[in-house]
């Protein structure tokens, strides 16, 4: 590979094809936002400009000592592993040795902020991973120091906070107006009610060429969920009776802190099962499966058969996040009276699903014109982005024949199911058979037709 051209020197270029790309208010709206070079490509800044030095910085259990079911949350959460996924490290390492360690804060930044602000995370952090089954660090993920010391955002992407340089104050920000502390100042901060705050990590922009990697936020942005006044917290940071602090009140709806989402497979890898069960809850409720249509199947037939893939719990597009590994697939199987298949589509062969799998995802091109699975970095333009929006639905056609020694009634079986990142993509980046990846199931729905009456059954 030719060496990376110098990141830091391409700076105008980057928003110059932002100008270009903008398409919507949003992305105009991030256009417009200034850059804040403090830690180069990275979009995040400190109250004072300068470097924070790490022992200004508590670490998570010191915090715990007080919140403490707060913290065993937070420490069963992804956020609490941000940095030391093993797919996020494995990732960061190619990427940092591909590009001569220009990319390191850019994608640090919003998986150790407290180590990117600090200085405390270096190049060789970033380009030597540790072992996959022994991969926690005493470098911090998004801790209660990343998120609580954040008191103003520059921009809704690429890590745009500002996170306070309070000295020796300990000033602590959050969402109650009337919170104390016997150990550390508050301040109330309207910013940590507000989706806004989200909106800094999760939607991403190409540091070069502008183009919207992720954009979590601004799906949510553009969805009935923000005009309904629905916010990222109202799902992922439900209330739940209980104290935020041993010492405190008794609140009606305390913040949980579990940050539940969909990627069970790193939550059991850590050994997180309860946060793996909340994740996979809320995968249940994101969609739904009907059977809309069909026609001709019977012995000899050519049959035609239509489902309707809804996006009814989700506030974003279904899937969404990480564009590289996210997929949403229906697995349809036919069978008949005696048991035999006589269709599927939808299956895992090789680590992946198989083609011609009716799936939902975004696929990402280079200059080329060739999908890129894994090198992020190299990506130019967004080849294809079919996935659901909030609330609305895909229409999923299947055309085959029916075998003529098929026997009726027959039996439609449409599984809906999620994975972070396919079996393939793991074993490229950790090696074979390092990390099982979970399929999760959304949702299942069978139906039996045929010469008998048709018994449905949807779950």
């Amino acid at each position: 590979m030719q060496p990376y051209v110098k990141l830091f020197s391409v700076t105008l270029l980057w928003v110059a094809a932002h100008s270009v790309l903008a398409s919507t208010p949003v992305e105009q709206r991030i256009i417009d936002e200034a850059l804040t070079p403090l830690f180069g490509l990275h979009r995040a800044t400190t109250s004072s400009g300068k470097v924070i030095p790490e022992h200004q910085f508590d670490k998570a259990q010191v915090c715990g000592a007080c919140h403490t079911d707060i913290y065993r949350e937070w420490r069963s959460s992804m956020m609490s592993h941000a940095w030391d996924d093993p797919i996020y490290r494995a990732l960061l390492a190619r990427a940092s040795k591909a590009t001569g360690g220009e990319l390191d804060s850019f994608c640090t930044g919003c998986h150790t902020p407290t180590g990117l602000v600090s200085g405390k995370v270096t190049t060789a952090d970033n380009q030597n991973p540790p072992d996959v089954h022994t991969p926690e660090t005493d470098m911090p993920g998004v801790d209660c120091e990343a998120c609580h010391n954040i008191n103003a955002i520059s921009g809704l992407d690429n890590g745009a906070y500002v996170i306070n340089d309070a000295g020796t104050a300990k000033l602590k920000y959050g969402p109650r107006q009337e919170a104390s502390s016997p150990y550390h100042q508050t301040a109330y901060s309207e910013l940590h009610t507000d989706s806004k705050m989200c909106a800094t990590c999760h939607n991403v922009t190409h540091p070069t060429n502008g183009v919207p990697v992720e954009r979590t936020y601004d799906e949510w942005y553009e969805s009935p969920y923000r005009q309904a006044g629905i916010d990222c917290q109202d799902c992922h940071m439900k209330g739940t009776p209980g104290k935020s602090a041993i010492m405190g009140p008794d609140r009606p709806d305390r913040a949980t802190h579990w940050f539940a989402g969909g990627n069970t497979t790193i939550l059991e890898h850590f050994g997180r099962t309860e946060n793996a069960e909340n994740a996979r809850q809320l995968l249940r409720t994101s969609a739904t499966v009907e059977l809309i249509d069909s026609s001709d199947l019977e012995p000899g037939g050519h049959a035609a058969v239509t489902f309707k893939v809804t996006n009814t719990g989700a506030g974003h597009k279904l899937p969404t996040g990480f564009p590289e590994g996210r997929e949403v697939w229906l697995d349809f199987a036919v069978t008949d009276a005696d048991g035999k298949q006589i269709y599927r589509l939808g299956q895992v062969k090789d680590g992946k699903t198989e083609p011609g799998t009716k799936n939902f995802m975004v696929k990402l091109g280079d200059k080329d014109g060739k999908k890129v699975e894994v090198e992020v970095w190299r990506i130019t333009h967004i080849m294809s982005d079919n996935r659901i929006l909030p609330k609305g639905h895909a229409m999923v056609d299947y055309r085959f024949a029916v075998p003529r020694t098929a026997k009726p009634p027959f039996e439609l079986r449409a599984t809906l199911h999620y994975w972070p990142f396919s079996q393939a993509f793991a074993d490229e980046l950790l090696g074979p058979g390092e990390i099982d990846v979970i399929v999760e199931t959304i949702t299942e729905f069978t139906t039996t037709l045929g010469e008998k009456r048709a018994e449905v059954a949807a779950r």
